[in-house]
């Protein structure tokens, strides 16, 4: 039997030793958070640190709870939490399913509180990780002052699209969708019926049939997670974001080290962009991947994930030693 198939209940249950609850906003918006507070066998006096990790675009947390929970056996406390507007956090789009942003500042600055808030409760080091858009907002994080881990994980960021547009002609592109219609309306297709996965959905993300099925599982359990497209609104602002990233010396003045994990058959986010970001941030590690990883690095087959969680496990490593 595999591994993947030994790691079922891991990943379908929430394990018992993680706690559920809600984080609010300054403006009253509650943010759904898993944590993993209580100690686990590693024979160390103390946590190792902590991890705290954001998910992408679309994304729930119970999608990395496999992974989460191997950073926890490992010693670390860890920490996960929905973006506002996003699985069990509640929806800012024209309907039940779309998703919307009136800026992606207003992510940034739930990340700022929350943060303090996290890093005043918990033991260093202190490590920021996300997938995707959680990648590429963590990261804009840093940038802009608002938050200052010992070290930065970012799965597949979301710093460029796959796709012939660069990124100011997609703002723009995006701009005019803007003017001639709601911004909060989708921005491509998902699918004829609401809540339903387009089939042609797996080969963008994960060759693993089993870690895919994982997440039909808990759309089924937990029908508030069932997400679509994004809105045009949340286009512009991602385009808009994303050029921000690369703007002036911004990546140059990171002093941090940081840990990529990309893919060249990545089929939504720019590996050249993510290759970009990995030569001029002065203490990044690059762990890059071919044809045998889609974007879900972290829910690949065996093979891929092992080796991207040693990755993680090795920088982490890392991190502890250079305190």
């Amino acid at each position: 039997m595999s591994r993947v198939a030994d790691n079922l209940d891991i990943r379908r249950a929430i394990p018992g030793d993680a706690r559920e609850s809600q984080w609010q906003a300054a403006d009253g918006q509650m943010l759904r958070r898993i944590d993993w507070p209580g100690m686990v066998p590693t024979g160390d006096e103390a946590p190792r640190g902590s991890i705290l990790f954001f998910p992408g675009r679309g994304d729930n947390y119970e999608k990395y709870l496999e992974t989460l929970e191997e950073w926890h056996r490992a010693g670390w406390l860890v920490t996960a939490a929905d973006w506002r507007g996003q699985a069990g956090s509640g929806r800012l789009g024209i309907d039940g399913v779309t998703g919307h942003i009136r800026d992606f500042a207003d992510w940034i600055a739930d990340l700022a509180a929350f943060w303090q808030d996290w890093k005043a409760k918990t033991p260093g080091p202190h490590v920021l990780a996300g997938h995707s858009m959680g990648g590429h907002l963590v990261l804009r994080g840093v940038l802009d002052g608002v938050v200052d881990p010992d070290a930065l994980i970012l799965s597949a960021p979301m710093l460029g699209f796959v796709g012939p547009l660069p990124n100011w002609l997609g703002q723009a592109a995006a701009q005019l969708m803007c003017l001639v219609g709601d911004r909060k309306r989708p921005a491509w297709k998902w699918s004829e019926k609401p809540g339903q996965l387009p089939a042609a959905r797996q080969g963008l993300l994960t060759h693993s049939d089993e870690r895919y099925s994982d997440e039909i599982f808990w759309r089924e359990k937990r029908p508030e997670l069932v997400m679509g497209p994004g809105s045009w609104g949340w286009v512009e602002h991602a385009y808009a974001s994303m050029r921000g990233i690369f703007a002036g010396k911004r990546l140059e003045r990171v002093a941090i080290p940081v840990l990529l994990l990309g893919t060249s058959n990545d089929k939504l986010v720019s590996i050249s962009a993510i290759e970009e970001a990995a030569r001029r941030l002065p203490h990044a590690r690059m762990v890059r991947f071919g044809k045998e990883a889609h974007h879900e690095i972290l829910r690949e087959e065996d093979e891929v994930r092992d080796r991207a969680m040693a990755a993680t496990m090795e920088f982490l490593d890392g991190v502890v030693r250079s305190q």
